[in-house]
């Protein structure tokens, strides 16, 4: 005699798969959103580079915080306020990563940059740049990263850095700057 399954036993079943799909589901949903920053930051930096070339090449300007200012304020739309980051753990930056002024640009990212007054060991100043603009989750290694700006190139935050602290610092439990060469070079998320 064949046996069928009841309607019961189909119901258990039914909210098993449910209960799975929705704790598969947002960690499949962040991993593409990761993938999706890391592939739109690639660019970004590429650009940056690119922007780097054309200073130096095209513009008679001798000042280069007043020639790189001026190549990228044409990107600027207007202020961003009010807007918070945090790191990957929670906290929120020191002063070295806190930025007064943030500007949108006219692909909705957001950027900031900071200039020290006095370069220290040619580094000029720090850029940071959010992928997705002022939509959440604002957090260093997720959608914002950054730029170290030396007055001869860009170079992602910690590209002097081990790999072990690179994936130290682009962890749940690190801060996220690193996260912006730790991406470039082939590192994901844990």
């Amino acid at each position: 005699m064949k046996k069928a399954f009841t309607i019961i036993e189909v119901s258990i079943l039914f909210v098993i798969f449910l209960i799975v799909a929705f704790l598969v589901a947002p960690l499949s949903l962040d991993d593409t959103m990761q993938a999706k920053n890391t592939s739109r930051w690639r660019n970004v930096q590429t650009d940056f580079s690119n922007i780097f070339y054309s200073l130096n090449t095209q513009s008679e300007e001798k000042d280069f915080k007043r020639k790189f200012l001026s190549v990228l304020s044409e990107e600027f739309t207007g202020d961003v306020k009010p807007y918070k980051i945090t790191f990957l753990n929670g906290t929120f930056p020191n002063s070295t990563y806190r930025f007064s002024k943030y500007k949108t640009t006219n692909n909705n990212a957001v950027v900031a940059i900071k200039f020290f007054e006095k370069p220290q060991n040619d580094l000029q100043g720090l850029l940071m740049y959010d992928i997705n603009g002022p939509s959440k989750p604002n957090v260093w290694g997720k959608d914002v990263f950054g730029l170290n700006i030396y007055s001869d190139r860009f170079e992602p935050f910690c590209k002097n850095e081990s790999i072990s602290v690179q994936k130290q610092e682009c962890s749940k439990d690190g801060t996220g700057l690193c996260c912006s060469n730790y991406y470039l070079i082939g590192g994901s998320f844990e």
